[in-house]
């Protein structure tokens, strides 16, 4: 890890426009809840706590129940001061994702091994639950969350509609377990990022103490400096699976390279178009042949302009390979059966430095006749909540249905919401081979948007999309977002 510290307008959709005015938290009821006992060992720590999964009832405009969103908490028992005590809120992208990865690959206090009916828990010791309380939130039309009926998932599958409902939430938590003097943080992956900056620019009155962005969506910007963004990542790629010459060189280091030529020679070149001459586009072909390992003529060929596909299959075709996006260093065969995206991605569902069989018996299997995943055996039996309702981790319908709204730029808007809070922090963490959302274009939107350099905590891992895989990422993780809630204190 590189840590850095810088101290269809339808009737449907005009209802959710008028229901963007913030909901009372206290006029957000409940429905089915349950609350059970645990206790583990985090960070070293022993830690009782307890598991409470809510239903929350969000109103539509007519103020009768719209959507029904389920969170998980996490609390520490008999552990202080709770106005002192930070509150995480994590939630996970897609759109249309439910928060699976961060509650059981990452954080939440049992992680997950194996796939499908081989699929078993065990106890996550890097949990951060020896530093704050965490609460898991699966918006509507993921997890166990449903709109109440198919008209009424357009208000929340936009992206405003979407923020305003998790922060409704958020603030309905707080109020509901007396934690409104609570430190309070928002912890986003991939298109959770735009989700919680949008809380930051919607909800100013959550008073939050600060952001958590895991694989920051670029801002859109121009389609020239697209290319630009992804060109480290895919320097970082090739120099995994050894197209070019390392040259005695660290991952690290040939991304920053690829930094400073994309900087100093490779962007101002694309910004030129067609009038940069032929001599220096030749020289820019032959210099990214260098960083990548294609050949010059297939890199002029594409005019200069390489997209994440030219990438992903060129790189190893002559092996009958290709790359994954969401992690370039999961491959595939070229000639594999064709999947619905994003299941052809192999990046999906890489796991490297994963142990394969963890010490000690699993803490739970499960019994697929009994039940359908691993998950929901775990919030029946476990947490003693069953909606008698599938558990969705990925909603492709939602992500189809979804109003991105002209892709507006967040970054600017987080950055107001730190200059209205000069006690508003955020922190960033990207990994150097994902191409879905790579390293160098969260920077550079964080950069270019205006965040105060002072207030960001920005750390690069050896990784794809997901940060936290592997058991040296995880750790690493953990411990940096430690120190960044404890610098909140």
């Amino acid at each position: 890890m590189k840590l850095i510290n810088r101290s269809v307008l339808s009737s449907a959709a005009l209802a959710a426009a008028l229901w963007f005015e913030p909901a009372s938290a206290q006029s957000l009821e409940t429905g089915l809840t349950a609350r059970t006992p645990h206790d583990g060992v985090f960070e070293g720590q022993a830690v009782q706590y307890d598991a409470i999964v809510e239903t929350t009832l969000l109103p539509g405009a007519d103020g009768e129940t719209a959507g029904r969103l389920v969170t998980t908490s996490y609390v520490a028992q008999g552990a202080g001061d709770a106005s002192e005590r930070p509150v995480l809120f994590l939630f996970n992208g897609g759109p249309g994702a439910s928060t699976t990865p961060l509650h059981f690959s990452a954080f939440g206090p049992m992680r997950r091994f194996g796939d499908g009916e081989t699929a078993y828990l065990q106890p996550n010791p890097d949990s951060l639950l020896d530093r704050a309380d965490l609460v898991f939130i699966d918006p509507v039309g993921t997890g166990f969350s449903i709109p109440e009926s198919e008209d009424d998932g357009a208000q929340f599958w936009s992206r405003e509609g979407d923020a305003r409902s998790v922060a409704d939430v958020i603030a309905a938590w707080l109020e509901r377990h007396d934690r409104t003097a609570s430190p309070r943080f928002v912890l986003g992956q991939s298109y959770g990022t735009i989700r919680a900056a949008e809380i930051a620019r919607l909800a100013p009155e959550l008073d939050l103490d600060g952001v958590l962005m895991f694989a920051l969506v670029p801002d859109g910007r121009g389609e020239d400096t697209g290319y630009a963004l992804s060109f480290p990542s895919m320097a970082a790629a090739a120099w995994y699976h050894q197209r070019i010459d390392r040259d005695g060189r660290s991952v690290t280091e040939v991304f920053d390279a690829a930094v400073a030529f994309v900087e100093h020679t490779y962007l101002p070149a694309l910004e030129q178009g067609d009038a940069l001459p032929e001599t220096e586009a030749t020289a820019i072909a032959e210099t990214m042949s260098g960083f990548l390992g294609l050949p010059a003529d297939f890199i002029t060929e594409k005019n200069l302009r390489l997209s994440n596909r030219d990438f992903m299959f060129a790189l190893l075709e002559d092996e009958g390979l290709r790359t994954g996006q969401l992690d370039a260093r999961a491959t595939a065969r070229l000639d594999a059966p064709a999947q619905r995206p994003p299941y052809d991605d192999p990046g999906l569902s890489y796991h490297p430095g994963e142990p394969t069989e963890p010490e000690g018996e699993p803490a739970l299997r499960f019994d697929p006749e009994a039940h359908e995943s691993i998950v929901e055996a775990y919030y029946d039996t476990v947490l003693g909540f069953d909606p008698e309702r599938p558990y969705r981790a990925l909603n492709l319908d939602v992500n189809a249905a979804w109003d991105h709204q002209d892709w507006r730029p967040i970054i600017p808007h987080l950055a107001a919401a730190m200059q209205a809070d000069p006690e508003l922090t955020l922190f960033w963490a990207a990994g150097l081979y994902d191409l879905s959302t790579p390293a160098y274009g969260g920077r550079y939107a964080l950069d270019q948007g205006g965040v105060p350099a002072d207030r960001l905590t920005a750390a690069y891992f050896p990784a794809g999309h997901s940060v936290f895989v592997g058991e040296d990422n995880r750790a690493l993780l953990g411990d940096a977002v430690r120190t960044f809630l404890s610098a909140q204190d």
